[in-house]
């Protein structure tokens, strides 16, 4: 069954010394907001730590598979979704069966089988048609609460990859860091949409679980000590929900405590989280971190 209650949620993870979230048209270097010189994480980024997470936790559990994944041919997915109804994909078309009962099971079928369809929505309108999903659960990007400098650290490397390298003895790279950095990112959870791709309570508590641990999952040395602080839940009575989101999310409140606010940050002892829990009606307040 699924959900019966609409969410949001406030994330708040920080990084040291490691590269969150490179930019791929900027030589890798931390995104960055230009303007405001905070930093940002795509939901992107996020999605793909949720979805690694998942995979991990949940090897072999049915209902569990990834989609969109390292060296996943979407093609083949979708032809078994056709080959556990029964029919042949119009490859020629591209186009769903005519047959609306049809077309609807094979959507449902890979809703049913991939998390991160079930969770985040996909557009599988390929040569092997398999309709197109929107998510229940949906990512802001991620921002960090105060100006980042990223850093450029030249590095050395004693071995050469080519013979004709051999007289220089070493050869140079260079790598990005954020010194520190808390960032902030707001979620949602439709119950409407969780209708129709079937998210249900125990996709709730596995995407909670992915939340909480995911970093400990995804260490590398260019992502340096990355780490889940914060994770507070709005609930709502409803499907509808009973507020606006934003005016929850300004009832979640990051006090700068240490060193000058608009300055960089040193660490997540600078800062201060405060939640307001006055006059709140029809909606709960549950803090997961």
């Amino acid at each position: 069954m699924s959900i019966q209650n609409r969410y949001e949620f406030v994330y708040l993870f920080d990084v040291t010394n490691g590269n969150p979230n490179g930019d791929p048209d900027a030589g890798n270097m931390p995104r960055l907001d230009p303007e405001s010189s905070k930093g940002l994480v795509t939901d992107v980024c996020l999605k793909r730590k949720i979805r690694n997470f998942i995979e991990v936790a949940c090897e072999n559990e049915p209902g569990y598979e990834i989609y969109v994944k390292e060296k996943s041919v979407l093609n083949l997915q979708h032809k078994r979704a056709y080959e556990a109804i029964g029919i042949e994909p119009n490859t020629k078309d591209k186009k769903l069966p005519k047959d609306e009962a049809k077309a609807r099971e094979i959507t449902a079928w890979m809703c049913n089988n991939f998390f991160d369809i079930r969770s985040f929505g996909a557009v599988m309108t390929t040569e092997v048609n398999s309709g197109q999903v929107r998510g229940p659960v949906q990512l802001a990007f991620a921002q960090s609460l105060d100006p980042i400098v990223p850093l450029e650290i030249s590095i050395t490397r004693m071995a050469v990859t080519n013979e004709k390298d051999l007289e220089k003895e070493r050869t140079m790279g260079r790598k990005h860091i954020v010194p520190y950095a808390l960032y902030r990112v707001h979620g949602f959870i439709s119950a409407n949409l969780a209708a129709k791709t079937g998210f249900s309570d125990e996709d709730l508590q596995k995407l909670w679980q992915a939340l909480q641990m995911m970093f400990e999952y995804d260490r590398s040395a260019a992502r340096g000590e990355m780490a889940a602080r914060k994770l507070i839940v709005f609930k709502h009575d409803s499907v509808l929900g009973s507020q606006p989101a934003h005016k929850l999310f300004e009832r979640v409140t990051v006090e700068r405590v240490n060193g000058e606010s608009g300055s960089p940050a040193a660490a997540f002892s600078d800062y201060r989280i405060n939640i307001n829990r006055e006059g709140l009606q029809g909606v709960s307040i549950e803090e997961l971190l």
